[in-house]
């Protein structure tokens, strides 16, 4: 009864079932995948800082986007790479919920900064003459800290309510990484609070960044749609290729993740856990590689 009764010192993650063998292996493509994230992130910061010509809020945006893809990358780095390198699967319970704390902090943070693109490009093709006058520097710096603030404040509740939870015996969690309704679920206690405090902050992140980012797009068109050459809306709807990719790539993963968590009973172990590294390690990773490519000034 002791068990059931107090968090106890650990939870224990899991890889792809199936795959112990090749742990060693996989490690070397999860290896390189990071490194090349770090590094691919940690070049724009540095290309956007050393360039004046850069000095422009389209930029200054795309740097607040590499500094969340960076701090999502470091959330997952140490437990992934301990799984797959070392063997290592277990994890004390308060480096736990630090991780997830920080996981879903950056994975919010990263909807906001996405949402603040969306208003850049609605402002640069419908008003581009007051661009500069709109997004000038102190109003991009109260933006990033009203994201910074956004995301950190509904996130503190996250491991503070699942601290309090008792756990049962079995403390095995369906991913290499800690998340909110993965170790939700092995309470054994009621928790409906939980789900309901996951379900709203989904719901008043991810749900309403997603739905303002359409209505924006929807802006753009009608502007785009205005315009009489052909050639240019082309090149007016060019520039939000880079920011729809990043899009895409940073909320579908997570929303098919938190369906399947919260309705899927009979799904394959690793659906899960592939769609988590979808999210994880291709965002970071690709990110930076269509914004190289698409934007001709980095």
């Amino acid at each position: 009864m002791s068990d059931s009764n107090n968090i106890g010192t650990s939870f224990f993650l899991t890889g792809l079932p199936g795959l112990e063998a090749v742990y060693t292996w996989l490690s070397i493509p999860l290896c390189a995948m990071y490194v090349a994230s770090l590094a691919g992130n940690s070049l724009i910061l540095w290309v956007v800082r050393s360039e004046p010509s850069l000095h422009q809020p389209m930029y200054y945006f795309l740097s607040m986007l590499a500094l969340t893809d960076l701090g999502l990358s470091a959330s997952t780095l140490p437990t992934m790479l301990t799984i797959y390198m070392l063997g290592l699967r277990e994890v004390a319970v308060d480096m736990c919920l630090a991780q997830l704390f920080f996981i879903h902090t950056f994975s919010i943070m990263e909807s906001s900064v996405l949402l603040t693109m969306a208003f850049d490009r609605v402002v640069a093709i419908s008003n581009p003459l007051r661009y500069g006058t709109i997004l000038t520097s102190p109003r991009i710096a109260t933006l990033g800290l009203a994201i910074m603030l956004r995301s950190v404040g509904l996130h503190i509740p996250a491991p503070i309510m699942l601290k309090k939870l008792p756990y049962c015996r079995n403390r095995l969690l369906s991913h290499s990484y800690c998340l909110h309704p993965d170790v939700m679920k092995l309470a054994c206690a009621d928790t409906h609070i939980n789900s309901a405090y996951g379900l709203f902050v989904v719901l008043s992140t991810l749900g309403v960044d997603a739905v303002l980012i359409v209505l924006s797009y929807g802006l753009i068109l009608y502007t785009v749609l205005s315009i009489a050459s052909k050639a240019e809306r082309l090149k007016a709807l060019n520039t939000c290729v880079s920011h729809l990719c990043a899009m895409l790539l940073s909320y579908i993963p997570p929303i098919g993740l938190s369906m399947i968590h919260r309705f899927g009973k009979q799904t394959f172990p690793c659906s899960c856990v592939l769609l988590s590294y979808l999210r994880c390690l291709t965002a970071p990773l690709l990110n930076p590689i269509v914004y190289t490519i698409k934007t001709k000034q980095i």
